[in-house]
């Protein structure tokens, strides 16, 4: 009975011994550095600084000029100055009116039939293929105002193979 006992106690030990230890809970956490920086709201303090026209909230200015400035030759400080100030302005001013102009949208299914592209399918024979064209600074159609426009085909030009005007 005791050696019974015996194997069967040496039997547990040796077999507790290759069980692997328990292990305390590793943590991917650095000191829950990772947490506290995510959680940061760096935008609390002035949560509209980069909506559109908050330039204008700012202290945004340009420098004053000093005795170690650059000033271009030619100009005295005072006319430097000047034009600085009036550039400053031009700037603020197209700032302002672009501002004026954001958020305002066209309602597509005006723009849509505005520019005729029902489903009749009659914008297909238009020049543009009912599109809006740009408008251009010049114009680049080569034409002088009063003659009639080169697109309509009344001024064209009988012209052979080589690009010489042909004889009626």
């Amino acid at each position: 009975m005791k050696t019974s006992a015996l194997i069967v106690a040496a039997s547990v030990a040796s077999a507790s011994a290759f069980v692997p230890a328990a292990k305390a809970p590793v943590s991917t956490e650095l000191n829950g550095l990772f947490k506290t920086i995510s959680d940061m709201d760096l935008w609390a303090p002035v949560s509209d600084s980069n909506e559109y026209g908050a330039r204008g909230k700012k202290n945004i200015k340009t420098g004053t000029l000093t005795e170690k400035s650059y000033i271009p030759s030619g100009l005295t400080k005072e006319q430097y100055a000047k034009i600085r100030s009036e550039a400053d302005s031009k700037k603020a001013a197209n700032y302002e009116k672009n501002v004026k102009k954001a958020g305002i949208f066209i309602d597509y299914t005006d723009f849509y039939l505005k520019r005729g592209t029902s489903e009749n399918g009659n914008w297909m024979k238009l020049p543009n293929l009912g599109h809006r064209m740009a408008k251009t600074k010049y114009d680049w159609s080569g034409e002088t105002d009063g003659e009639v426009p080169m697109y309509t085909g009344v001024r064209a030009q009988n012209f052979n193979l080589f690009g010489k005007k042909s004889k009626k």
